[in-house]
């Protein structure tokens, strides 16, 4: 049961026919309303509205130019954070108190628990996404947070042991957003705009959330045509990253990440990222 004034939005380019996410949800029980967002430079206009009809929602980029920072002076809008951007004005122009933003590649929303040993993390997949979300928009408003999403596998590199399922809670967010409407906030440049936007909100004391119990599963990255693969493919993730560290240069590095193939990554040094609230043993009577 949906208890609150919510839709998802599906952000999606070039991919009518495949629309994972879209199964996904309506497999795993979700009730609620769902909008396909589509950008006015897709080509693919006309297939989406024969399948999702009055479902699909369609904004126009070049009312965005301008409108937040992109961080460089390249022409080629093939990106998602014009839409990251819209669908603000989208939800608030259909009356929606709150909204989930998802891409359109997720296969599954998982569940993730130790083993009754303690020594393995194990799966169970969500079959019933009301609930989930609902939990999700609670915490939301108990956080005070600017958005609060949930993880991915690869949050949970190490299982048990390591110290990122200890903690529970990150500090980032990315992939499945819960929003307030009425809290806005800017989604920064051209790539990496989850990256950028979390880090920069960070250093201000805004609060992004991750959870690690509940999991996204996304299709394996550039094996989807479409979306964002195109300009992935083109600039590498050397590029990618490197918006991050424009954004912070005094939290954000360059390194290598992965086993034998190595790629190009963006690290964050937390510390020097986010504010702490010192425990009060610390205190100093003046």
């Amino acid at each position: 049961m949906i208890d609150r004034n919510f839709a998802v939005f599906i952000l999606t380019h070039g991919r009518a026919d495949n629309v994972i996410t879209y199964k996904t949800l309506k497999k795993q029980n979700y009730t609620g309303k769902i909008y396909i967002v589509i950008d006015d430079e897709d080509d693919q206009e006309e297939r989406y509205r024969e399948i999702y009809g009055d479902q699909v929602v369609q904004f126009c980029k070049a009312d965005y130019d301008g409108k937040f920072d992109i961080m460089d002076n390249d022409n080629d809008r093939r990106v998602v954070v014009y839409a990251r951007n819209a669908v603000f004005d989208i939800a608030k122009d259909l009356g929606f108190d709150y909204f989930i933003v998802l891409d359109d590649d997720y296969k599954d929303f998982q569940f993730r628990y130790e083993s009754k040993d303690g020594k393995k993390l194990k799966i169970q997949s969500c079959n019933n996404l009301d609930k989930l979300y609902n939990a999700m928009f609670d915490f939301l408003d108990k956080s005070g947070a600017k958005t609060v999403a949930l993880g991915q596998g690869g949050d949970l590199i190490g299982g048990v042991k390591s110290g990122t399922w200890e903690r529970q809670l990150i500090r980032k967010a990315m992939n499945v957003w819960f929003f307030k409407t009425d809290n806005r906030i800017e989604i920064i440049g051209r790539i990496n705009e989850d990256t950028n936007t979390y880090v920069v909100g960070g250093i201000r004391g805004e609060l992004f959330f991750t959870i690690l119990r509940a999991i996204v599963v996304q299709t394996k990255t550039q094996s989807n045509a479409g979306g964002l693969t195109d300009i992935y493919l083109a600039n590498g993730t050397y590029r990618k990253s490197f918006y991050s560290v424009m954004c912070a240069p005094s939290c954000v590095t360059i390194g290598a990440m992965g086993g034998s193939h190595l790629r190009l990554h963006h690290h964050i040094a937390w510390n020097n990222c986010t504010p702490k609230i010192l425990a009060e043993r610390w205190r100093k009577e003046c």
